[in-house]
């Protein structure tokens, strides 16, 4: 295990490398063809997380949404997409590749969420702030022109990781059980049942008081319930007015609030997504099969170390690790999912443990793929000369799936230049 790191260090590394990732992004997109700058953008204030603050909303849209707008035409399907980086590093711009190539061959708007990220906000408020986005853009779809019968949810590696876990955080499933699992009766009203807070958890030995890595161990705490009991007591979150439940008809989860059905998510595409925390990083790293090319140790150590705080949180909570959910809140994921895995991804392994979980045990409509001979994070190369081989393709393949679950036809979404942002847009 490494030594202890004050949080002044944490904070002090992850703006460095924030600085050295901008700098491979940067890179990334002079590739030609050049990805497209973001069409539009606006902020909005955190209503689920009780951290408060505000976080950004990047759009991508297609070239006939503003004149659309205004002679107040069409709706178009939304896809609200999460960057990755360990939910320490990133932003929301670094997916404009992926962004471009789904206006163009989908028709659909983009969102790119810049969601806070540790270790200034630990977890799980990247998890909250995912889900506001999804109450924002529903509540506002009309100004906007997005159809919330139309929504998905798209991620790269934590933001993989946040394409599953936004999802369960909507149900309110812990809104509505006591730590020992029972049922809460009107559970929504805004107080906390007086048998519902749990005692304070201990505090860490005192030999691992300042020792951020070495306190993190699988201690089955009660973080989130603190987390939700908190939230009920305030009364400043909106999470305490949200629920959802699977649309038998079509397997897409409605996301619901006091006033009715707010959005419906039609499916989720995952790329190279965290999905089980219980599992350390050695446990991660012995699955690999070309070690030269995991993830170097500086990074994930400070991702863990900024991210999984408190040292008592939980490592198997829903929100966190959605590979070990409990069935009942994966099986009201919605039905459709794309997934991608890298095969030379120490994560590779237990992203197939939950393709087996989804495909297995609750029959779900898995498109599996897992891209040969590429490392974690393979589309994202700091290559300014060309893009990355095989990226593309493997982004037309999750469009292919997009058009499906949106009910768009193959002729309405492949090639339409008409529609789609193209490098002129860019200049």
């Amino acid at each position: 295990m490494p030594g202890s790191r004050p949080r002044w260090v944490l904070h002090l590394q992850a703006q460095v490398w924030r600085v050295l990732m901008e700098i491979g992004m940067m890179l990334h997109r002079l590739a030609r063809p050049l990805p497209p700058k973001p069409s539009f953008h606006e902020d909005a204030e955190a209503t689920i997380s009780p951290l408060k603050g505000k976080y950004r909303l990047q759009f991508y849209v297609p070239k006939d949404y503003h004149r659309r707008k205004q002679l107040k035409g069409k709706r178009y399907p939304c896809v609200i997409n999460f960057h990755g980086g360990g939910f320490t590093l990133g932003k929301a711009h670094d997916d404009a590749r992926w962004a471009a190539i789904v206006v163009e061959q989908v028709g659909a708007v983009v969102v790119s969420v810049d969601y806070r990220r540790a270790p200034e906000h630990p977890f799980p408020t990247a998890v909250e702030d995912g889900a506001d986005a999804i109450l924002h853009l529903s509540k506002h779809a009309d100004r906007l022109f997005l159809d919330p019968e139309r929504f998905a949810i798209s991620g790269f590696s934590s933001g993989g990781n946040m394409s599953f876990t936004v999802p369960l955080c909507l149900q309110g499933e812990l809104l509505d059980r006591t730590p020992s699992g029972q049922k809460i009766e009107n559970s929504h009203a805004g107080h906390t049942p007086a048998n519902l807070a749990p005692p304070p958890p201990p505090p860490p030995p005192a030999s691992t008081q300042n020792n951020s890595r070495i306190s993190l161990g699988r201690q089955k705490s009660r973080l989130g319930i603190d987390r939700i009991a908190m939230l009920r007591q305030t009364g400043v979150s909106s999470l305490s007015l949200v629920s959802s439940y699977k649309e038998p008809a079509d397997g897409a989860v409605s996301v619901t609030t006091q006033g009715g059905t707010v959005a419906k998510i039609r499916g989720i595409v995952s790329f190279y997504p965290s999905t089980d925390y219980t599992q350390t990083r050695a446990q991660r790293r012995q699955t690999c099969s070309r070690a030269d090319q995991e993830l170097p140790a500086v990074f994930t150590e400070l991702f863990d170390d900024s991210y999984l705080q408190p040292p008592h949180l939980d490592l198997a909570h829903p929100w966190l690790s959605p590979g070990v959910a409990p069935e009942d809140m994966l099986k009201a994921l919605p039905d459709d999912i794309v997934l991608f895995c890298c095969e030379w991804d120490m994560l590779l392994a237990e992203g197939e443990r939950l393709r087996d979980r989804l495909t297995n045990d609750l029959g779900k409509r898995v498109a599996y793929h897992k891209v040969l001979g590429v490392p974690h994070g393979w589309d994202k190369a700091p290559n300014p000369l060309r893009e990355t081989p095989g990226a593309r393709e493997q982004y037309m393949v999750a469009c292919k799936e997009l058009r499906r679950m949106f009910g768009v036809e193959d002729s309405e979404g492949e090639n339409d230049l008409e529609r789609g942002i193209t490098e002129e847009d860019v200049q």
